[in-house]
């Protein structure tokens, strides 16, 4: 699915709240260490009235082959949009402007790890030049997730546009998340339970479900796992518990003893004998 990059401001709609305001946030290569003037989590920090490289509300990395940042939004959250504003250090964007170059190419994914090859790729910009691309970009991306990560990337086997630096810096002084508060809800104002008691999340405007709870499968997350499955989707094996409708349905724990030969929690562990 191709989402749409929308390069005007729209208004956020009341129903949708930015999930990452003060969440925990990571980059990677930072310009030095303990660099709180350009910590990551000056891009979740909720400021964004300087957008200068020494004004403290902005993220600020070393050069390098690529460039990482991403925000864990703590749970799994259904994700309408995603604003981004660019450093300008203050001054006119575009041909003139240091730091324009540094944004182009950049992508953005969602995913439920801080692997960016295991989410979805929201957006990845192969079109905008200096004289295009805006300061502050708007993708529209409706999915789940619990990491929203900004890359970008020179590699040196890859052949860029003039306009590209030689280097790929962070340089974002705020990333806004607008999705859902909570999960488990739907409606407009997100104030209806999804239609199925079991349901982790469901569509935002039917109530449908998308991803059963762990421990539930089916199409309205009706039917419990098989004897000996866990998990999310049902799609873990469980361990070597000594009877396998001991194994719990969530997590895979063992309520009873492991069989012969195995220890731990999941009885995964096998046991020596000396």
């Amino acid at each position: 699915m191709k989402w749409i990059l929308y390069i005007v401001l729209l208004e956020v709609s009341h129903c949708y709240v930015n999930v990452a305001l003060n969440k925990p946030a990571y980059q990677q290569n930072p310009f030095k260490p303990n660099y709180s003037t350009g910590d990551a989590s000056n891009a979740v920090d909720g400021q964004k009235s300087d957008l200068s490289r020494s004004g403290g509300q902005c993220v600020i990395s070393a050069g390098s082959v690529t460039a990482t940042w991403w925000v864990n939004l703590t749970s799994i959250h259904s994700i309408q949009k995603i604003i981004i504003y660019y450093m300008t250090d203050n001054k006119p964007w575009g041909t003139t402007n240091y730091y324009t170059g540094f944004f182009l190419g950049f992508s953005v994914y969602v995913s439920n790890s801080t692997y960016r090859q295991q989410g979805t790729l929201c957006y990845k910009d192969s079109n905008f030049t200096l004289e295009t691309i805006p300061a502050v970009v708007n993708v529209v991306c409706p999915v789940h997730g619990q990491y929203v990560i900004y890359y970008n990337e020179r590699l040196t086997e890859i052949s860029y546009p003039e306009s590209y630096k030689l280097y790929a810096e962070n340089n974002v002084c705020e990333i806004e998340v607008y999705g859902c508060p909570v999960t488990g809800c739907f409606g407009s104002n997100n104030s209806l339970p999804c239609l199925d008691v079991n349901c982790q999340y469901c569509h935002k405007e039917t109530g449908t479900c998308q991803m059963c709870k762990p421990g539930y499968k089916g199409q309205t997350c009706e039917l419990e796992c098989n004897t000996g499955k866990y998990g999310d989707n049902c799609t873990r094996s469980c361990g070597n518990c000594q009877s396998q409708s001991q194994c719990h349905k969530v997590d895979g724990s063992c309520s009873g003893e492991c069989a012969a030969g195995y220890k731990g929690r999941l009885c995964t562990d096998r046991k020596y004998y000396f």
